[in-house]
This record gives C-alpha cells, structure tokens and sequence, in this order.
C-alpha cells in the first residue's frame, strides 16, 4: 500500500505524472499575463428582478468587485452576488448579479470605477449563485521560459491528451500553506476564526489537503488512471458521481474515451463510497489523518467525491517571437490553471508594484 506524501498541503512537494517541470518561467508579472474569462453556461434570460453585470476586472478580487458594484448602487452587500472568486493578480472577466427588484437596470457608467470594467448590463429571473458556473477559459503568458519551445510543445501536447493530477493549488491553503495548521487548532479549540467565511475557507482547505494526499498516492502508485476494482467514477463538468452499486458495465471503457473518470474523497460525515481494492487504498491513506477527518466530520461535512484528472478543453500553445509562450485552454469550475502549468514550468509569480 503506498503511504501518503508527508507534506500533502505544499504543491510543490506532490509527485508530477509526466517527470517533473522542464524548468522555469515568469508568471503575472503584469496582471495581463493571466486572463480569466467566466464561462457561465447559460444565456441570462433578459428579464427579471436580478440586474446582471458583465465585468472585467484588473488587479481587483470578487468580494471587493462585488462591495463596489453595491455601494454604487446603494445596496447592502449581500444583495449582490457571483458565481466564483477569481484571482486578483490577473485581469478577469464574470458575472455579478445585483437584487433589484422594482428598479430600472443602472447605466454601466455608473457602476465603474478603477480596475473594474462593465462589459454588459441585462436581467435575469434568478440570482447568481456559488457554483452554478460552467467553468473558466484561461490565456495565460508564461514569460522567459528557460527550456525549448519544441520540448515545451510536446510536452503541452501530452498534457492535453493525457491530462494531469486535479490537485487543489496551492492558493486553497493560505499564506505559507498554514490554513490547514489553523483548522486543526479551530478542532482543538486553540483558535476561533472570526467569521462564518473564515471558518468556511479553513475547512476547505482540511477537505483538499485529505483530497490531494489521496491522489498523491495514486500517481505515485501509478493507479491515478488505471481504474481498480471498487472505483466511483464521475462527470468532470457537473460533478456527478456512478456509484459501484449503479454501475452498467461499461464504466471502463468510457473512462478510455474521456466521457467519465475515476474520483477521491471529499472526507465528510458516512462511509467511503468506493468499495474493494479502492476503499481499502484509500482507507489506508486516509487513516494517516484522524484529527482531520474527525474535525470535517464534527463540522458537519458529508462524504463527497471529487474527480482526480484536470483535462483541459479547447487547448493551444502559441510561441511568441521572443521565446514567451502563450497558454490557452478551459477548465470546470473549482479546477487550478497552476495544478495544469505545474507539469509544464516551475512558475515564478512576480507581482507587478503596479497593482
């Protein structure tokens, strides 16, 4: 039985499925080398009493976008609502939707200011929540990569065929990776977080760092894309999960075809959903975390799964004339553009001062 990586939470301590980064680049050194696009995947129905805005953004995160689009309009905060927290150290594009029942749409100009940009001003019957998004189109400029263009090609090649390891990045676990530190003192009782969104994002971390050692083991064991028996398998884009007991039969012949894939644990309250050889292995693993898996559990979390392989769609690399390469690609939500670019570069972020 593989034992899990001691030191699951870092992203550069997780083993790489295709050998390791070919070296190194400059990542964001301006907030356009990272461009974010929110793919919401459905056409707001143009009428309604939830105002929808369209907005890009630079150097600017959601919650701050979202309080500004409020106070523009003389709303409490938590009328106004999104889909997803996008990076601040980029330039991004999403959907903001604003309650405002009974009251005429506001000009796009009235809703601007520094860093944030309004595309797009319609309605919609129903608020935007949490989630409910589709996924993300990323552009992405990987600067001064110090490592072939030709090697770099092949190798995006093999990445877009074959997929890479779903980790959670490394932004899920806080400054220096220390959220997971300060959710088990919250289990203890040694720290009390402030708020309900502090609590939220702490306990999340527990989730990946118990998630990200499960799929550590199966990459290094070689089993991260070779179905044993007793796996759930599951739909990347919606989140749906086969259980063992509703499988047809033909489960590993759509895994081949990319139409399902195989999951890991999102430790909550219940029994592990998988059965066989899989449960045991991720039992075993898992077993390695007592504290954390009794802290979910007393949180309230229930067994969820989660796929284990991060394919992106409508993928292309361009080589610019001075050596820079140009990333383009989709991901669902909840996926990390840095878990996919880990298998290519090792990624030095440079923020620019003029943020």
């Amino acid at each position: 039985m593989n034992e899990p990586p001691a030191l699951a939470i870092h992203s550069d301590t997780l083993p790489h499925l295709l050998g390791g980064p070919l070296g190194h680049c400059r990542f964001k050194s301006v907030p356009e080398d990272f461009v974010v696009e929110e793919i919401l995947g459905f056409e707001p129905s143009g009428e309604g009493e939830h105002c929808l805005v369209w907005v890009e953004k630079r150097g600017l995160d959601s919650n701050t976008a979202a309080a500004r689009l409020a106070d523009a309009v003389g709303l409490r905060h938590r009328l106004v609502s999104h889909c997803g927290l996008k990076d601040r150290h980029a330039v991004t594009r999403q959907w903001f939707s604003l309650h405002m029942p009974g009251q005429p749409s506001p000009e796009p100009e009235a809703l601007q200011s520094e860093g944030l940009r309004v595309l797009r001003v319609t309605r919609n019957t129903r608020k935007l929540r949490r989630g409910i998004h589709q996924g993300n189109r990323f552009t992405i400029r990987l600067r001064e990569p110090d490592f072939d263009a030709a090697l770099a090609e092949e190798r995006w090649q093999r990445i877009v065929e074959r997929g890479a390891p779903n980790y959670f990045g490394s932004q899920r676990f806080g400054n220096e990776g220390r959220n997971v530190e300060k959710a088990l003192a919250m289990f203890r009782g040694d720290f009390r977080p402030g708020d309900r969104l502090l609590r939220g994002i702490l306990l999340s971390s527990v989730r990946s760092h118990l998630f990200n050692a499960v799929v550590a083991s199966r990459v290094a064991g070689g089993t991260w894309d070779q179905p044993m028996e007793g796996e759930v398998y599951g739909f990347a884009d919606n989140g749906t999960i086969l259980l063992p007991e509703k499988h047809r039969g033909d489960e590993r012949e759509r895994f081949v075809g990319g139409i399902v894939d195989l999951t890991a644990p999102l430790w909550g309250q219940g029994d592990l959903q998988s059965v066989g050889d899989v449960r045991e292995l991720e039992a075993a693993i898992l077993d390695e975390f007592p504290e954390h898996r009794a802290g979910l559990e007393a949180a309230g979390l229930r067994q969820e799964r989660r796929v284990m392989r991060l394919r992106p769609d409508r993928a292309s690399m361009e080589v610019l004339d001075n050596g820079d390469l140009v990333l383009s690609f989709d991901l669902p939500k909840g996926a990390y553009a840095t878990t996919l670019l880990s298998e290519l570069a090792e990624l030095r972020e440079e923020t620019s001062a003029t943020l």
